[in-house]
């Protein structure tokens, strides 16, 4: 009766718990200042459209048709690599993603691993560094992880204008910024890199960023979709973005290796140090001479001379001596083995003696020891410090106070090596406004990170967040569970009920006791222990002593610990039974 009620009421405050959370939950929807969980239905995602004349190119890759007439894939041949693996040979595909997140959205998918691949596409209009900021954004999802290769971006300089000169796009094309993930191994990079043209003398030498202020291991291992942004303004400060949160950002002219401008002075190439320039700080004394009592042969330590060989010192006594146990096996064999000998123990004579064997007084430091003697160091007076070239004007200095000046875009384009296939491509924008680029990845980006975050939620993660906007719901919650932990402990830990309790807790006889099948066995009686009784009160009958000899010869047949059990009570009243105890 008491586990049946006990059963009900464990299920009364289970269905309890269920139907307060599920209220919980209603009313967070319905709760207009509460909590609502939006979800982000697959039929919601259209392709971004944004009419701005802010924008040079926008590319969604979601229709496939506009795709192959804006972009080209190269025709072209990598320079300086083996024949065999120069020509671009990548396969470029519209595809889903590998983890549907949205419906109808496509991307640009680089398919193989391990060979190069390059394709472009020209602007809408030429991008001119002027006075406004050039704003570059796009996605990037690894969707098999990176072990080594390059997912960035190259804007190509003014030069590429035709769909002929994108069928030429190599790594050698010029190109004013690359910018995006690249890694191989333990080597993880956000690549910033423009390249700058000397006014001077019109070299063109490249920009490196300096590193990223914060690790970014996870973009190439979690295969979720990234978002780079990358802000250059008129003012010669830059912001690097990853998902919306900027992990560099600096000065042009201050912020990358090398400098945009060279140092005025440099070392004259021509200049020699002189042939009796001296570096020398320090230098032998010349002057210094050995003493006479300086003696390079002593040695380090000498026998002492004041030690006595201690009393007892057993001279005669080996310290150790063969084993007068130990006994040559019986297969050992001579011509095979050699001659046997005992091993070796200590001897026990040298227990209780100071030592044993020939005794030889120990050495100590040697007082007239002084070493191999050398000449002291004095200051040079010929030193005239650390030579240096002197410093000459640079000829190629220039001062350029407006690097953002940079040569205008006119193309962009991926040129990469990859050995993790299926890297897909998303949502390109170029601008020069950075709420455009903002508005793009709200209509793109944000809608399938909120898809994901939607996706990944447990349970669990929603009841915290609805306790922690609810706190009533958080106590209810509490008191439930309180409940259902003394119900488990009033179960386990209450009074029994159990019918063979007292069985467990006595040996005496019960009236419930089922029948003695086995035969009853005679316990060995105080008498016997003890020896034989007065006469008068061992007297028995001629039956008795039968039937006590013939339960006495099964006792030593039986076990005795398990069928004998002594009772050295009641002496004089006869042999008393015991009901064996129950395991």
């Amino acid at each position: 009766m008491l586990e049946s009620t006990m059963a009900l009421f464990n299920k009364i405050l289970y269905f309890c718990g269920l139907l307060l959370f599920a209220t919980g939950l209603v009313r967070a929807e319905n709760d207009d200042d509460g909590v609502t969980v939006e979800t982000i239905e697959e039929e919601q995602y259209h392709s971004p459209q944004i009419n701005s004349k802010s924008i040079y190119f926008a590319e969604h890759f979601d229709d496939e048709a506009a795709f192959k007439k804006k972009w080209v894939k190269s025709e072209a041949k990598k320079q300086g690599v083996d024949e065999a693996i120069a020509k671009y040979d990548g396969k470029w595909e519209i595809q889903a993603p590998s983890r549907r997140i949205l419906k109808n959205d496509l991307g640009l998918v680089l398919t193989t691993e391990a060979k190069h691949a390059a394709i472009s596409a020209l602007l809408d209009k030429p991008f001119e560094f002027k006075d406004k900021p050039l704003v570059v954004q796009y996605e990037v999802t690894m969707q098999e992880g990176q072990n080594c290769g390059g997912a960035y971006i190259k804007l190509l300089s003014r030069g590429t204008n035709t769909k002929a000169d994108l069928r030429q796009f190599h790594d050698q094309t010029a190109y004013t910024i690359m910018f995006g993930p690249d890694k191989c191994g333990n080597d993880n990079k956000l690549h910033f890199i423009f390249r700058h043209r000397n006014p001077v003398n019109g070299t063109v030498e490249e920009k490196h960023s300096k590193k990223p202020n914060q690790r970014l291991d996870d973009i190439y291992k979690d295969k979720e979709p990234h978002l780079y942004t990358l802000v250059v303004r008129p003012d010669n400060t830059f912001s690097v973005l990853v998902d919306n949160r900027e992990v560099n950002g600096g000065s042009l002219l201050e912020d990358f290796a090398p400098p945009v401008n060279p140092p005025e002075e440099i070392d004259d190439p021509d200049d020699r140090k002189p042939d009796d320039w001296d570096e020398r700080e320090k230098i032998v004394d010349p002057t210094a001479t050995k003493p006479e009592d300086w003696d390079e042969e002593a040695p380090a330590q000498i026998v002492d001379p004041n030690a006595v060989k201690p009393d007892g010192w057993l001279d005669d006594e080996p310290e150790m001596i063969p084993d007068p146990e130990a006994k040559k096996p019986s297969d050992w064999d001579e011509d095979m083995d050699g001659e046997w000998e005992a091993p070796l123990v200590d001897n026990p004579a040298c227990a209780a003696a100071p030592g044993c064997g020939p005794w030889t007084p120990p050495l100590v430091p040697n007082p007239e020891y002084k070493g191999v003697w050398r000449a002291p160091l004095v200051a040079n007076p010929n030193y005239r410090g650390k030579w240096s070239p002197r410093r000459i004007p640079n000829p190629h200095y220039f001062k350029d106070e407006n690097p953002f000046k940079m040569t205008p875009i006119t193309a962009v384009g991926f040129e990469l090596w990859s050995m993790s296939p299926m890297l897909l491509f998303d949502n390109l924008v170029v601008t020069d406004d950075l709420a455009v680029a903002e508005q793009w990845a709200q209509q793109t980006y944000a809608l399938k990170r909120t898809k994901i975050s939607s996706d990944s939620d447990s349970l669990a993660e929603r009841a915290l967040r609805l306790a922690g906007e609810q706190p009533w719901l958080a106590a209810a919650a509490a008191l439930v569970a309180f409940a259902l932990i003394a119900g488990l402990c009033y179960l386990c830990c209450g009074p029994s009920a159990d019918p063979d309790a007292d069985y467990k807790k006595t040996d005496a006889v019960t009236e419930d006791d089922p029948p003695q099948e086995e035969p009853q066995t005679q316990k060995a009686s105080k008498s016997t222990l003890e020896g034989p009784e007065p006469e008068e009160q061992t007297e028995q009958s001629d039956d008795q002593l039968a039937d006590q000899q013939e339960e006495e010869q099964t006792d030593q047949e039986s076990e005795p610990v398990e069928k004998a059990q002594i009772d050295t009570e009641g002496a004089g009243d006869g042999q008393r039974k015991r009901k064996p105890r129950k395991e």
